[in-house]
């Protein structure tokens, strides 16, 4: 029997799992740590949290499985995207890492259309020059502190961190890559001429490979501290959602998911580029070669409802710490009391700004319609319907590029409830499916890639298709009440666009 570790270095944590060949999880361990906010609509993270993390969870599950290091085939990585992690020549860390969801970068990302050309840079990275993507953030750091940019000689992102913690190489791959506003995404390597333009010195980016390529393998040193055997084969991995792509089998074309993550993505795999010239939805590189994907992600899809858990709702956390039972039951069930449109109540979901499809970062959340009659479940109703809204704005996106299936695999944590995937299928107007392996999402797409690589599988489209299976149907209601309050919900961030910046500006 072969065996695979898949490692998600995610946002809030870092998940580690070790499955069998045929996909079953036998241990899995996440590690927590903190996000730091220095400033309003900053993101960063301490990357030794994540290698902490990435050794405690490696550690744990090898001890839990009861799997001898030596029979592990390969290591796969997935995480957070777009991040930037700055080393300088002794591969050290300069400064925190610059997160996904920080939009702190608006004059850089303007910068770098006016060097470029918006048309060109879409064109050559399939996306426009966006805050939370990663050019922009290596010119902030190049503008407002110049004493750490002259020491910085690698440029990595998260989960590619780690690999550098694991093998001692400085290497990335096409997934990934594919949000730094730096790639060639129609030929799958860098961009010289974004690097020019930018001035961006090449010799700091990573060897690019493909996801299921060898990447480097585990060194002697990072053997003794995780438990891993040296030469362990470390897969290239892939970027978070293309990772939960493979997770859930969207491999080929005509297929999709939709995850209710920290933020919100709705995938759609193709075997040909194509871009929204506004730029409004992303496309990448997937991590099936000679293939691509058209993406939306908003920012604050399940940190919405994170956000309301923590600032709003202690009296559930509390009943729920003495029930034994997880705090977004008790919040789901005071919000299945709410009526469709929550008594009235309108939620924008812009607590870090927005991706998809507003590209702005200067947008925030709001509670439009508030009164002193709504109860805390309208609250929570509000927020899952204003997430479920942001959603179909993109999917709608994509249906007019005619990438949009009919059915759309469901995952994240907000998946795992049935109230929210009813409502997502009645919002979307589509068919969401689960899957039995959904919750392992990027974690098994990693470890599939690591099987591949090691010669497990013939190719990422067949492993996936041998290991995911379908699970249960949620089928859209016809006239479920929705569509009125989301006419409404478009026109709101028009109308406040204006008030959000200036308000920003106090």
């Amino acid at each position: 029997m072969a065996y695979m570790i898949g490692v998600d270095l995610g946002t809030s944590g870092t998940k580690t799992a070790l499955f069998d060949e045929q996909g079953r999880n036998l241990a899995s361990c996440t590690v927590e740590y903190p996000l730091s906010q220095p400033h309003n609509g900053w993101a960063e993270q301490d990357p030794e949290h994540w290698w902490q993390a990435a050794k405690t969870t490696i550690q744990t599950v090898l001890s839990k499985s009861g799997v001898k290091a030596s029979d592990i085939k390969g290591i796969g990585l997935s995480g957070q995207m777009h991040g930037l992690v700055m080393l300088d020549g002794d591969g050290k860390v300069l400064r925190p890492a610059i997160l996904w969801c920080d939009g702190r970068t608006g004059e850089e990302c303007a910068q770098i259309t006016e060097r470029v050309g918006r048309e060109k840079l879409i064109a050559i990275t399939a996306n426009p020059a966006l805050t939370g993507f990663t050019a922009g953030k290596i010119l902030w750091v190049r503008r407002h502190e110049p004493e750490i940019y002259e020491r910085c000689r690698h440029i990595l992102l998260p989960k590619d961190y780690l690999r550098y913690r694991l093998t001692g190489e400085f290497a990335t791959e096409v997934s990934d890559a594919s949000g730094m506003n730096l790639l060639d995404v129609p030929n799958r390597c860098w961009s010289r001429e974004i690097l020019d333009a930018l001035e961006i010195d090449p010799a700091w980016l990573g060897t690019m490979h493909e996801s299921a390529d060898l990447a480097g393998t585990v060194t002697a040193l990072a053997a003794q501290e995780t438990g891993l055997c040296p030469g362990t084969p470390v897969a290239g991995g892939a970027g978070d959602n293309a990772a939960a792509a493979i997770g859930t089998a969207v491999v080929r074309p005509g297929r999709a998911f939709v995850t209710l993550g920290t933020s919100g993505v709705i995938f759609a795999h193709s075997d040909k580029v194509t871009i929204d010239p506004q730029g409004r939805v992303h496309t990448f590189c997937a991590a099936v070669p000679g293939s691509w994907t058209a993406m939306s992600c908003t920012l604050s899809a399940g940190l919405s409802l994170q956000w309301l858990r923590n600032q709003c709702c202690q009296e559930e956390c509390r009943l729920a710490s003495e029930q034994g039972v997880d705090p977004y039951e008790l919040m789901t069930a005071a919000a299945q009391k709410s009526p469709v449109g929550a008594n009235r109540l309108l939620f924008l979901p812009y607590l870090m700004g927005e991706r998809s499809p507003l590209l702005d970062e200067k947008a925030r959340g709001a509670f439009v319609g508030l009164s002193a009659m709504h109860t805390r479940g309208d609250l929570v109703r509000a927020v899952m319907e204003g997430v479920s809204y942001s959603q179909r704005q993109c999917l709608d996106i994509l249906r007019d590029m005619g990438v949009a299936p009919d059915t759309i695999t469901a995952c994240g944590g907000g998946a795992r409830s049935p109230f929210w995937r009813q409502m997502l299928a009645d919002v979307l107007g589509c068919t969401i499916q689960t899957s039995p392996l959904t919750l392992e999402g990027p974690a098994l797409g990693a470890a599939i890639l690591a099987g591949v690589c090691a010669g497990v599988y013939d190719s990422v489209p067949d492993a996936a298709d041998a290991i995911v299976r379908p699970g249960e149907l949620c089928r859209a209601q016809a006239d479920a009440g929705y569509e009125p309050f989301y006419d409404l919900y478009t026109r709101l961030y028009p109308a406040l666009k204006d008030s959000f910046r200036e308000l920003s500006a106090l």
